[in-house]
């Protein structure tokens, strides 16, 4: 008898599926009966036509379904369309991630997706679904394609040719019409544009916009970098012209309506191979013994007149995109590496936040103003370290007083609850050819942060002055840099793995949180498992953006911050000395929608930017190994999936994949919840942090992928 029922059971779970799948294709054309159902499904038998009804009956109960007349049911429609971006999987299916962050992510299956591609916006059709199912969709309107140019190889043949895109979620090679293949040749790298998509046809049809090069060459990969994510390889002709057309010569009249400080001593503190100084020091000591520090940014806002061919590309861009051996400016060469660029030895224009402090690093007084400066010295980083530690060299005491300073300031800040990650860059030594022939880690030391502390001063109490204008809800519009507190779950998440470890995360408040990450980071230094750490505390942190929305920065424990000492390589700073200088001149607040906008996007171009600096790292990364292939490392397991195990290399942070299938000596698999991968039968545990020796096995320059093999005996 019980045997028979669980046979009941399941035929009755696989009839509830069909009956659902019937009422989603149909949607809300027609109300059906039971009989109708059956009929679509070529049901005939009796028995399970009354199953069917019972089904019918259950589904209006569970409110999935509504009876609307007597025996006649419909879908029930709550939230029917959605609007979201497509995030695409290996498979070819997608899921639609919605605007409503409580929206769990909407499934849809490939032969639902009709057109739409990885990151376009799309209006969603959603299935209601029983409860405790994962929602599941077809796209009906795409919104805005996320784009329409794609980076990748040629392949051609007597009679057609079709451009294979290097993009791993770009599932669809683009048919290029001989007629549009613009000179390029077969194996070729370049960038094609997807021009139309008939109804019904499997692949676009494109056309080759710019040929690249030869595969493999340096110039080729990079500029197909910044394709790939949508930055221009050069300025249009118009913008060139305006930047050309601006004059040199600052006039007396300009100067007049300046703050001097072209006698007091400033200088620059920036890397040994930097081409735009955008930000300058001035120091002197008060007759009262205090000092006054001037922090003095390019003043580009008075260069790029608003909507000018100039202001809108800058927009565009939102940002300069630093690749490993290039930078990508904002802003043509003319303006920066030329007019804004506080070069030494030369008068330039500057807005400033000039501060008066004491010896306990406390500020007495601000200003906030145009100025015109006179940058005395070029300081590299190394340089201005070494005057630290040996006491020697130029300009000894107003560099030794400034140090002092900069550590109080950040004596404050981390008392005050600001989190110290000091995660480790990698850097490359170059041939002429671009070539990787060396990879080392960069330290910061203090002549960064003495540089940094005063630039974080200048941004937050700029912020501060202009929180403080209008009243009530009537706060005066304007660009901050907000970071939201960590997501609990994803803290509690890491703070169980960082406990493995020893190290103990205190979740009471914010400020116990970001005591215990900070005492985390000091103890975690130069152990084996500070990468690790470091990484997975970042990743569980919210992502700073720009917004008019007066919210604090979390990292930083500061209550208002924003972004005001960059504005050569950064749109947001732009924005914000055009609205300082109104506000300062007695100005009403600005439309904070519109700036909305205008914040959303530049978030948006930075995120492009990290990504398009992150993969020429791997590139580079793969290219360097490349020549590497048998040789033998030390690593730490840095990531773990259901397919491999990630390992960087502990000498040169260089990150490659054990594939699970490449380890033979048992059945792996992971153990999502533990960071690790465990063997099946031998119960061998790999997991995240722990030191493997790993061989070069395979590196995939165009995928920018690099394989290691296991070699077995594990180092302790």
């Amino acid at each position: 008898m019980s045997k028979k029922k669980n046979i009941n059971n399941s035929v009755k779970q696989v009839l509830t599926q069909l009956v659902l799948d019937v009422f989603e294709q149909n949607g809300q054309k027609e109300a059906l009966n039971y009989k109708q159902v059956s009929s679509k499904l070529n049901i005939r038998e009796p028995e399970s036509r009354e199953t069917i009804l019972e089904i019918l009956k259950d589904e209006a109960r569970k409110n999935t379904l509504q009876e609307i007349a007597p025996g006649k049911f419909k879908i029930v429609e709550l939230k029917t369309f959605v609007e979201g971006k497509v995030d695409m999987t290996a498979d070819g299916s997608a899921f639609i991630v919605t605007d409503d962050e409580f929206e769990n992510d909407i499934y849809v299956a490939p032969r639902k997706l009709r057109t739409a591609l990885n990151g376009d916006r799309v209006k969603v059709y959603v299935y209601a679904k029983s409860k405790g199912k994962r929602k599941e969709g077809e796209v009906m309107e795409i919104i805005k394609r996320a784009k329409m140019e794609f980076t990748g190889v040629v392949k051609l043949s007597e009679r057609f040719a079709f451009f294979v895109p290097d993009d791993r979620k770009m599932l669809h090679d683009i048919f290029i019409p001989l007629g549009d293949l613009n000179g390029a040749k077969n194996g070729v790298k370049a960038v094609a544009e997807i021009t139309d998509w008939p109804k019904d046809a499997k692949n676009p049809i494109g056309r080759i916009k710019t040929v690249l090069g030869a595969e493999g060459e340096n110039d080729t990969e990079m500029n197909a970098i910044l394709a790939e994510y949508g930055f221009p390889l050069s300025f249009p002709a118009e913008v060139e012209r305006e930047s050309e057309a601006i004059p040199e010569e600052i006039s007396a009249e300009e100067i007049a309506k300046r703050r001097d400080f072209r006698p007091v001593l400033t200088f620059t503190i920036d890397p040994f191979d930097a081409k735009d100084f955008d930000d300058a020091i001035s120091f002197q000591k008060l007759e009262n013994g205090n000092y006054e520090v001037g922090v003095h940014i390019a003043d580009v806002a008075h260069y790029i007149e608003p909507d000018s061919a100039l202001d809108k590309e800058a927009y565009e861009r939102a940002t300069s995109v630093y690749l490993v051996d290039r930078v990508i400016p904002m802003l043509p060469e003319r303006l920066s590496n030329g007019l804004c660029s506080l070069r030494p030895h030369e008068d330039k224009l500057t807005f400033a936040a000039v501060f008066e402090m004491n010896d306990a690093g406390q500020v007495l007084s601000e200003w906030f103003g145009k100025t015109i400066i006179h940058s005395d010295r070029r300081f590299t980083y190394e340089e201005v370290q070494e005057v630290i530690e040996t006491g020697q060299g130029d300009h000894v005491e107003e560099i030794h007083t400034l140090n002092a300073l900069a550590y109080k300031l950040r004596e404050a800040k981390f008392k005050n609850g600001a989190i110290s990650f000091e995660s480790t860059e990698v850097k490359f030594k170059l041939d002429e050819q671009g070539k990787p022939v060396g990879v080392y880690v960069k330290e910061r030391k203090d002549a960064h942060k003495l540089i940094e502390d005063f630039m974080l001063l200048a941004n937050r109490k700029v912020a501060e002055f202009v929180s403080k204008k209008g009243k009530g809800k009537k706060k005066f519009a304007f660009v901050y840099r907000a970071h939201d507190a960590p997501n609990p779950e994803t803290l509690g998440n890491f703070a169980q793995f960082a406990a493995r470890f020893g190290y103990k995360i205190n979740m009471r408040t914010d400020r116990e949180i970001a005591k215990s990450l900070n005492h985390l980071m000091h103890d975690v230094e130069g152990k084996k498992e500070q990468n690790v750490l470091t990484q997975l505390a970042i990743r569980s942190m919210a992502k700073a953006v720009y917004t008019t929305k007066s919210s604090s920065h979390y990292g930083l424990a500061f209550d208002h911050y924003t972004h005001f000492t960059s504005p050569i390589r950064r749109y947001p700073d732009v924005m914000v000395h055009r609205l300082l200088l109104h506000y300062l001149e007695g100005g009403q607040s600005v439309n904070a929608e519109h700036y909305e906008v205008l914040s959303k996007h530049c978030s948006e171009m930075e995120k492009k930017a990290a990504d398009a600096e992150r993969s020429s790292v791997k590139y580079k990364q793969a290219e360097y190994l490349q020549d590497n292939i048998g040789s033998i490392f030390d690593g730490v397991i840095s990531g773990v999936t259901e397919w491999g195990m990630y390992v960087q290399i502990i000498e040169n942070n260089c990150e490659g994949m054990i594939r699970l299938r490449d380890i033979s000596d048992d059945f792996y698999t992971l153990d999502e919840k533990n960071y690790a991968i465990i063997g099946q039968r031998k119960k061998k545990v790999y997991q995240l942090g722990d030191q493997v020796r790993i061989k070069v096995k395979k590196v995939d320059l165009t995928k920018k992928q690099i394989d290691f093999s296991l070699v077995q005996d594990q180092v302790s």
